[in-house]
């Protein structure tokens, strides 16, 4: 089969076997990935990684032994693979297992190839009525639900959404459900008004401005910093309330300085957010709580891999998919 591979920072099409299925996993054919800030962050080096990436996906289950019902069924998959040993994986927490491998990201191969093997454990089915298009947002939008799922946000809290790409956007559209007047902060016109067309109140940082006393509305209660800005949590400092929340969702391979002083004084809380329910996301996708087909930007055929990655790391651009069951070369 053809796969994508990162291998010292350059992204190749090799040929390689189809894998192995394990006992109490699933053969599935990949339909349709799309391409993540963090797969471009593994690209430049993040976490050394080498191998197949790709973990938002939605793809056709091929071979089930264990469950059988789940052949020839359209599929998403929970990322994190734990040992199934530890307390975490006993708990029903396999994300924070310390001996995990994650889908595309660690010890375990991709989405940007025709085949992948995943847990059936870890399968969610996609509801006949979501395209693969949609259905492929199912992951990010996990993630961008999770921060729901940790805070308890009331009506009456002042949140915002400090970043307007591809999952900051997400984010504000998914946390719109539970904050009526959620705010998205952002440099880029055309994203706010994607966001704006869905109900959602925006502010433009204008060139120079970076500061919430300069910029506009503010502070509030609960800051999602969403930047993939490795300096982006700087900037939300200046968006927050003392004894505000500030979720972090960045993950970058270059490090970052905290004033640890300005975040004492001020008594913030500060949260990480990383993945989240599958079956929460594929709800949201299914009741039409958000429209995620605005925010592909393009939809490019498995050859024109290369093309789909350089869009996806221009700035500025919205989601890049790409269709694993166009013509491969």
């Amino acid at each position: 089969m053809k796969s994508l591979q990162i291998k010292d920072k350059t992204l190749t099409l090799i040929q390689r076997s189809i894998p192995d299925r394990q006992e109490g996993e699933a053969l599935i054919r990949v339909l349709m990935a799309g391409i993540c800030q963090t797969d471009l962050e593994l690209l430049q080096g993040y976490q050394s990684f080498a191998g197949v990436p790709g973990h938002e996906f939605v793809g056709r289950v091929e071979e089930s032994s264990d469950r059988p019902e789940f052949v020839g069924q359209r599929v998403v998959a929970d990322i994190n693979v734990g040992c199934g040993l530890c307390s975490w994986c006993l708990q029903g927490d396999q994300r924070h297992c310390p001996q995990r491998s994650v889908i595309g990201l660690r010890g375990h191969s991709g989405a940007f190839a025709e085949y992948l093997t995943a847990p059936t454990g870890n399968l969610h089915l996609v509801p006949e009525g979501l395209s693969d298009r949609e259905a492929v947002f199912a992951e990010p939008l996990a993630a961008a639900l999770e921060i729901s799922q940790q805070i308890h946000i009331k009506s009456t809290d002042r949140v915002a959404v400090l970043g307007d790409g591809k999952l900051g956007l997400l984010t504000a559209l998914a946390l719109r459900v539970f904050s009526p007047h959620l705010v998205l902060i952002g440099k880029h016109p055309r994203k706010l008004e994607l966001a704006a067309a869905q109900g959602i109140s925006t502010h433009l940082i204008e060139s120079g401005q970076n500061t919430i006393a300069k910029a506009g509305p503010g502070p509030f209660d609960i800051l999602v910093e969403a930047t993939g800005n490795p300096q982006g949590i700087d900037s939300a400092l200046d968006y927050v309330r003392p004894e505000g929340t500030i979720a972090i969702k960045t993950t970058s391979h270059a490090r970052t300085e905290l004033d640890l002083a300005r975040i004492t004084v001020n008594e913030i809380n500060m949260l990480g957010s990383r993945c989240g329910d599958l079956d929460l996301a594929l709800s949201f996708l299914e009741r039409k709580h958000l429209d995620v087909l605005p925010l592909i930007e393009a939809i490019y055929p498995y050859a024109d891999f290369q093309e789909a990655f350089d869009l996806a790391g221009t700035k500025g651009s919205k989601k890049v998919l790409i269709d694993l069951q166009s013509s491969i070369p």
